[in-house]
């Protein structure tokens, strides 16, 4: 099979956007753990909204590249796809950051971070992924990682079922069962978009390996 990358070269622009976009979902992660590490009764949420207008620019930016371009290395519905699934992790994270600031003052003796952590070596994964591509279609290394992802989503399904016992258990005010839901079932959601990008890239690598 023909290497798109010996037709296109390394230096596609459309490379640098999804990278740059990947970044951008690490480091939304990032900075969700480093807001529950300091366990502040009112988080700031300036990290967010810079990733997540970050991340807007880069989609909007694909979007006019897509345009303007005739030949990419990769196909365009690929491109689309896997910037609509990285935008949507940013998305996520920041959905549940601003939740979570909305109640933090009520949620001290709550444990978010073992998920937030979850969260932040999926997003990792993704990034890595992301930027192997550029480097070739190697099936291998990318089936590894998204085996990788792929387990880091599962444990997120297992602390999920550990929260629906607690949860389920009586102790919590219906109000706090209700609000604790919401919030951990975003974090769920955000591994998930981690794993949706995962799948976009692996198929990206099949079709072209």
């Amino acid at each position: 099979m023909f290497s798109l990358q010996t037709i296109f070269g390394k230096g596609d622009k459309f490379y640098g956007l999804l990278e740059a976009s990947a970044q951008a979902a690490h480091d939304s992660a990032q900075a969700l753990v480093a807001m529950l590490d300091a366990s502040q009764a009112a988080p700031s949420l300036e990290e967010f909204m810079h990733a997540r207008r970050r991340e807007k620019d880069l989609t909007a930016e694909i979007s006019r590249e897509l345009v303007n371009t005739f030949v990419t290395a990769l196909e365009r519905e690929d491109i689309e796809a896997l910037a609509a699934a990285l935008n949507k992790i940013t998305k996520s994270t920041a959905k549940f950051a601003e939740r979570y600031s909305l109640a933090a003052d009520q949620l001290g003796d709550i444990d978010f971070k073992a998920r937030a952590a979850l969260l932040e070596k999926a997003a990792d994964v993704i990034r890595q992924m992301v930027f192997k591509l550029r480097k070739g279609m190697d099936i291998g290394a990318m089936g590894q990682l998204n085996d990788r992802l792929q387990a880091i989503e599962s444990e997120a399904d297992r602390l999920m079922l550990e929260l629906y016992r607690d949860l389920y258990g009586g102790r919590h005010e219906p109000l706090r069962v209700l609000l604790l839901k919401d919030l951990f079932e975003l974090l769920e959601k955000a591994i998930d978009r981690c794993r949706d990008a995962g799948n976009v890239v692996f198929q990206i690598v099949l079709k072209n390996s």
